[in-house]
């Protein structure tokens, strides 16, 4: 009888340690932003789209002006308004919209939750996975990269505020083309800079434009189909 009894206190210490441990790693796990969070988003379906066939998918972030619940601010440039105005791409494009409340793209983890929907609900090639950004979207691209180096083929971060330049190297194995206005009086191109010196200094794979006598407003980039055409670049990449 004490030896079953003795046992039984086991079992429910044990059981009381197990549950003690699962409160405080979800403690840990909502303070270091990794609960999971579902963004309202925008979504591009390619017209052919057919379950038969793999398709590429873009993430696009927009900048800090687009923040709140209105999916049509994020129409008034970038991919969002290529799309509104007609134009048709040959890959699904996700826009997620950036909660008011989120200071950064990188405050909360929304990626998790948008990939496993998508992956789930559409022929997505997990090869062939890209993110691009401009702004507050183009330092998001860095920061949720960052947290996120198996999941994308390529990165393409415009002007990009408010990102860092350290665990930067944790990026050096994904093709990464950042571009940045000469004369932007917003976010200084000193930013850029100092991310492609550590990263070359790491044997990253960066490509970087410095485009001169443009300021901030570069979102041109997206619909440009001569010199830059960054999308052709983009899908040229598959995940290694």
């Amino acid at each position: 009888m004490k030896i079953r009894v003795s046992m039984l206190y086991r079992f429910l210490t044990l059981l009381l340690l197990l549950t003690a441990y699962c409160f405080v790693a979800e403690a840990k796990k909502k303070e270091a932003g990794e609960e999971k969070k579902k963004y309202q988003r925008l979504l591009y379906i390619p017209k052919d789209y057919s379950a038969k066939k793999k398709y590429p998918l873009v993430i696009y972030l927009h900048g800090s002006s687009q923040k709140g619940n209105d999916l049509n601010k994020l129409k008034a440039y970038g991919l969002p308004q290529l799309i509104d105005q007609g134009a048709n791409f040959e890959f699904i494009i996700a826009a997620p919209q950036c909660p008011s409340e989120a200071p950064l793209w990188s405050s909360e983890n929304w990626f998790d939750a948008l990939f496993e929907e998508l992956t789930t609900k559409y022929n997505i090639d997990t090869d062939r996975v890209y993110l691009t950004g401009i702004s507050m979207g183009g330092g998001g691209t860095f920061e949720v990269a960052k947290k996120n180096p198996d999941k994308f083929a390529a990165l393409v971060p415009l002007c990009a505020w408010q990102s860092s330049a350290s665990d930067i190297c944790k990026l050096k194995n994904i093709p990464i083309w950042t571009l940045h206005g000469a004369a932007d009086d917003i976010v200084p191109i000193s930013q850029t800079e100092e991310k492609v010196k550590k990263l070359k200094e790491c044997h990253g794979n960066i490509k970087f434009s410095s485009l001169e006598n443009e300021g901030h407003g570069i979102q041109w980039i997206y619909g440009d189909q001569e010199k830059y055409r960054i999308f052709d670049w983009m899908l040229s990449h598959k995940k290694k």
